[in-house]
């Protein structure tokens, strides 16, 4: 990977991808869909053109989680890399904490926060959307 490029993978090693360039968005989720696909209270995702984004061991498996949405995971371990959906043509997600170094990748925004649980507070002072942000 280039200079800006980025690694990552599953916890058992089996699914394995590099992504080059910056994502368009790096947010915190606070839907229930992701509450329920991780076991976690928040989600962190980062958006790039699928493009950007190549598996170069196993693809992950998709789930349908929605009608329009499908979740790449490892069919090993179970950790899940990706989301992809309808509403979002061309664009992939992609879990920070999939990453080989994700603390290198902060998070800029925090979306579905109608959603998000009253004992999950963050003080980071980031912008918070009911729903998904704005696309502009």
């Amino acid at each position: 990977m280039d200079q800006q490029g980025r690694e990552g993978g599953c916890q058992c090693g089996n699914v394995r991808y590099e992504i080059g360039g910056e994502p368009m968005l790096a947010a915190i989720c606070h839907c229930s869909m992701c509450r329920r696909a991780n076991a976690a209270p928040v989600v962190a995702w980062a958006m790039y053109a699928q493009e950007q984004v190549r598996f170069t061991r196993a693809q992950p498996q998709e789930y349908a989680s929605s009608a329009e949405a499908r979740r790449g995971f490892c069919p090993h371990c179970g950790t899940q890399i990706s989301f992809t959906a309808d509403f979002l043509p061309g664009l992939i997600d992609i879990t920070i904490g999939s990453l080989d170094q994700p603390e290198a990748l902060k998070p800029t925004l925090h979306y579905w926060h109608s959603k998000h649980l009253g004992w999950v507070e963050f003080a980071d002072g980031l912008p918070r959307h009911p729903e998904l942000p704005p696309f502009e």
